[in-house]
């Protein structure tokens, strides 16, 4: 147990290096399928994305974390727990653990957000639903 908390305190910085980006400059790449991600920071305690979204992310949930966005360009319908809300540049959505969620683009350019979860994000609490 002692060695998997030794691993697990390197493999996640504690404490990152404090950084100053512009969201503005983050473009995604010319070619891509659906979805882009950056990551843009991190430590144990959260992890910030910019993510660019062609269509849609299907319906899904995380098990064990938060997620906070905000929209930074595009538009599009949010499925959040049982209700639906139009979404666009400027707004911010709160996502509490367990909270199924998606989201379909309906602006002729693609969604792009800045997702904040915590704690850690490593993909493994993603549970997608049918």
């Amino acid at each position: 147990m002692k060695n998997l908390f030794f691993l697990l305190l390197f493999a996640i910085p504690l404490f990152a290096e404090a950084q100053l980006q512009s969201l503005d400059t983050i473009k995604a790449p010319l070619n891509y399928d659906g979805i882009y991600s950056r990551m843009v920071a991190s430590d144990a305690l959260s992890s910030s994305f910019v993510i660019f979204i062609k269509k849609d992310v299907k319906k899904h949930k995380h098990a064990t974390h938060t997620e906070n966005v905000y929209i930074l360009e595009g538009e599009g319908e949010m499925l959040l727990g049982d209700k639906t809300f139009k979404v666009k540049k400027g707004d911010i959505i709160f996502i509490p653990m367990n909270t199924v969620h998606s989201l379909k683009v309906t602006s002729s350019i693609p969604v792009k957000v800045l997702s904040v979860q915590s704690p850690y994000f490593d993909g493994k609490d993603r549970i997608f639903i049918d």
